[in-house]
């Protein structure tokens, strides 16, 4: 019996992760078809796939959005695809990793994903994302520190528990834009040699001025001149060994950082400058439509590239001390989950009794600000449900902005709220986030077909 083994990755770590994992895990068992799963989510490697059985396995599917080690895979056939390829079509990549041969080869000569995208495309996203996954964790922790730090008020006085422990936070955030320039490179480079160029890339980006965009683009560069380098520069044998220690090292941070300090810095710092004083002096109607297009985005394809553009849009500003994106970006990114949960409650004969436990699982991730509860339902039937979900949280997100609510943490949900000063004008927020939750249950109702209840 052909035995598969199978890889899943999103950028976050939290849900498409094992959502994807639980997909092909369960197509597998309906086809009698061996599989174990590694998940590479926030918390780590889980259920790590062993030499041996990798040896073993007939073939390999990653369903990742994230570097996933594939070099351990040479030379085994691979089925290789986004992470959301994993939740929607577990059952074709089954049957694409079966019908592979042993001769297939190894990951370079793998078999794309069934709906073809353009493959530029999907590496510069791949590799941004690598980035962001990375960075999370820091501005996570920073973000909800520094909001723990306002329980001493504030502005707490120097020397004070409050004001420790908003240096901690603090530092957490400086290193924000570093790391994410860093495992850009890191991802381009193919390895460990992308770090150094990132890291010094990120840390001259913050310090000319360039923010998250000059993270961005110091990652960008540095990936790929490291990455020109390992290609293009060759040494005799007996020298070989010096070029991943001296040669690449030194030549690639001292590009890197020539470049930023005399020829990218000064655009980056007039180009960041420009949308700090443009986000902090914008009139209120340009607020609203900001916070609206944020909030559609979030919606549209619930942890793809548009929610992850707007999520790591409104992340960075929080390094230039901008929060109103942030609050309007978390808002938006509960109600799709929790509108289907209140639709499945006031609409029950148009669900099924799967659907209505489907829903109480959403309402858990809505209210823990994962906005991939809503997929199941979006992916059943996305001409009406992805409109619902995008009018919802458009809305949310323009109301968020509207009543000038600002959120100083990138994720927490609900559990946010409970921090004091940590969310600016709290009531008005909860009330954005019900206002677009009932919106988004009302139009779900109403575009949903009826449907006769299977118990």
């Amino acid at each position: 019996m052909k035995k598969l083994l199978a890889v899943t990755a999103c950028p976050t770590g939290i849900a498409h992760t094992y959502m994807a994992a639980e997909s092909i895990e369960k197509a597998a068992k309906d086809r009698d078809v061996p599989i174990k799963v590694e998940t590479r989510g926030a918390v780590g490697v889980e259920n790590e796939l062993t030499p041996q059985e990798i040896a073993e396995a007939h073939a390999i599917i990653i369903a990742a959005d994230t570097d996933v080690d594939e070099a351990r895979f040479a030379g085994k056939p691979v089925v290789k695809v986004a992470v959301s390829q994993g939740i929607r079509i577990p059952g074709e990549l089954i049957e694409q990793a079966l019908a592979k041969t042993p001769s297939a080869g190894s990951p370079a000569a793998s078999s794309e994903a069934p709906v073809k995208e353009n493959a530029a495309r999907r590496g510069v996203y791949k590799h941004l994302m690598n980035g962001v996954s990375n960075m999370l964790p820091l501005v996570v922790a920073g973000g909800l520190i520094i909001a723990i730090s306002f329980l001493f008020g504030l502005h707490p006085a120097e020397g004070s528990i409050g004001a420790k422990l908003a240096s901690i936070g603090s530092a957490a955030i400086s290193m924000m834009v570093p790391i994410l320039a860093a495992y850009i490179s890191y991802s381009i480079a193919g390895g460990k040699l992308g770090l150094a160029p990132g890291l010094v890339g990120g840390l001259l980006a913050t310090q000319v001025g360039g923010g998250f965009l000059g993270g961005i683009i110091a990652g960008f560069l540095a990936g790929y001149v490291t990455k020109w380098m390992i290609k293009y520069i060759k040494l005799p044998k007996v020298m070989e060994g010096l070029k991943p220690v001296l040669i690449i090292p030194l030549l690639s941070v001292l590009i890197v950082g020539l470049l930023m300090v005399f020829v990218i810095g000064t655009p980056l710092s007039w180009l960041m400058n420009g949308l700090t004083s443009w986000l902090e002096g914008m009139g209120q109607a340009n607020a609203v439509i900001l916070g609206g297009v944020l909030g559609a985005m979030m919606a549209i394809d619930m942890g793809g590239p548009f929610n992850k553009t707007a999520y790591t849009f409104a992340t960075g500003l929080l390094a230039s001390h901008i929060y109103g994106p942030m609050a309007a970006v978390m808002a938006a990114g509960m109600t799709p989950p929790l509108g289907i949960w209140l639709a499945t409650v006031i609409a029950k004969k148009k669900f099924t009794k799967e659907e209505r436990e489907a829903g109480k699982v959403a309402s858990v991730l809505g209210l823990s600000f994962i906005t991939e509860g809503a997929i199941p339902f979006g992916a059943a039937d996305p001409l009406r449900m992805i409109p619902a979900f995008m009018i919802g949280s458009g809305v949310t997100g323009a109301l968020s902005m509207l009543f000038k609510a600002t959120l100083m943490a990138p994720h927490g949900g609900i559990f946010v709220l409970l921090i004091p000063n940590a969310i600016g004008n709290l009531l008005m927020y909860v009330l954005a986030i019900a206002i677009g939750t009932v919106l988004t249950a009302i139009l779900v109702t109403w575009f949903k077909r009826n449907k006769p209840i299977e118990e």
